[in-house]
């Protein structure tokens, strides 16, 4: 993943709105009426808010006759996953390290 894209994901994801988007569209695909619902905004702030995911590659928008499905995109997710992981190992061995050390220094104060 570019970073970007990466940039893009992780300004799309800091809007609570479009996570709470995110969060019904994990249960499965649905319309945007449908999502507008528990939001007090308009549907055309509801649909900035799914372009700016779209754009992101978070979401997938379908046309279905009069039906608008919208789904979420996993793989994007995925992509922050790994990304998220190399610093969560990064911040393992770091603190690891803290605790052998710690363990080392508790044995020196115990002779």
């Amino acid at each position: 993943m570019s970073a970007d894209h990466l940039s893009m994901t992780f300004a799309a994801l800091a809007d609570p709105t479009r996570r709470a988007i995110l969060a019904r569209l994990a249960l499965g695909e649905t319309s945007v009426t449908e999502l507008a619902e528990p939001f007090e905004m308009s549907l055309p702030a509801i649909s900035k808010h799914l372009k700016v995911l779209e754009r992101a590659g978070l979401i997938t928008r379908g046309r279905e006759a009069q039906w608008r499905p919208c789904r979420i995109e996993a793989g994007a997710l995925k992509d922050v996953d790994d990304w998220l992981n190399f610093y969560r190992r990064f911040w393992d061995e770091r603190f690891d390290r803290l605790d052998d050390f710690l363990r080392q220094q508790q044995k020196g104060e115990k002779k």
